[in-house]
């Protein structure tokens, strides 16, 4: 990555502006929906990758006791933590909470962040380990078949407050051989009172799944796949469903 510390160390403030338009409230209403649809209409989560804690805090105020893990530190200074919603610096790979959950929560493509195959297991082990008999794994992740028929594309996003105003500029690159694509990340950030412009700029491969990659790692960590759909939508999985949500019984 391109950037000084105190840039880097603001980060998190950016991650917020360049997802303020994301619909927070109606992710966290399709949580709780898809939840209860499975019988967990209350209870203790885990929320894998709880960056700055915007689904964690929602998912508290409809009721839920939520403890996230983020591996950035950054993000864990600007979480807002309270009532109903807690937070820790850790990686999901590794941590361990010695209690169980009824669910564990993986949102936003935080399983497409695992490109190796050892990072992929531990999560799936992680998450098993967190859970009883009966517990979720609810998670998100990029779908194989909507990759290669839509193919990633070349996209600017533009997004402003009263102090900032920022644009990003993604260029992926697609390896097919490897389930992956490296998602090169160019980040303007303009300071409306100085006019002072910076610049960082980072790469975030990301590793896309299919179904039956994903029924192997539930299999041999002990879940079973009980839903899958277009995140947020419920629709059924297809070619056109870059997102999708999957639900995995501890058995």
């Amino acid at each position: 990555m391109k950037t000084n510390n105190a840039m880097f160390n603001a980060y998190s403030r950016y991650y917020d502006l360049l997802y303020r338009d994301k619909d927070y409230v109606g992710e966290a209403d399709y949580i709780q929906r898809l939840l209860a649809r499975h019988g967990i209409v209350e209870g203790n989560l885990l929320e894998f990758g709880s960056g700055t804690g915007k689904h964690g805090r929602l998912l508290a105020k409809r009721g839920f006791q939520v403890h996230g893990i983020e591996r950035s530190a950054e993000m864990v200074a600007q979480a807002i933590q309270g009532e109903g919603f807690t937070c820790q610096q850790d990686d999901v790979c590794s941590v361990q909470m010695g209690r169980s959950f009824d669910a564990v929560l993986s949102l936003f493509h935080v399983v497409s962040y695992q490109i190796s195959n050892s990072n992929i297991q531990a999560v799936f082990a992680r998450a098993a380990e967190h859970l009883s008999q009966g517990g979720l794994f609810v998670f998100d992740f990029w779908y194989s078949p909507a990759v290669y028929a839509q193919r990633p594309v070349v996209r600017v996003k533009r997004m402003a407050d009263d102090a900032l105003e920022i644009t990003r500029i993604a260029e992926p690159i697609l390896y097919p051989n490897d389930n992956r694509v490296d998602v090169n990340y160019t980040i303007f950030v303009k300071d409306l009172t100085s006019g002072a412009v910076q610049s960082l700029s980072e790469t975030h491969p990301m590793r896309h799944f299919s179904l039956p990659e994903i029924d192997m790692l539930a299999q041999e960590n002990g879940f079973m796949r009980i839903a899958t759909e277009e995140f947020l939508t419920g629709k059924l999985a297809s070619e056109c469903t870059w997102g999708v949500c999957v639900t995995l019984k501890r058995i």
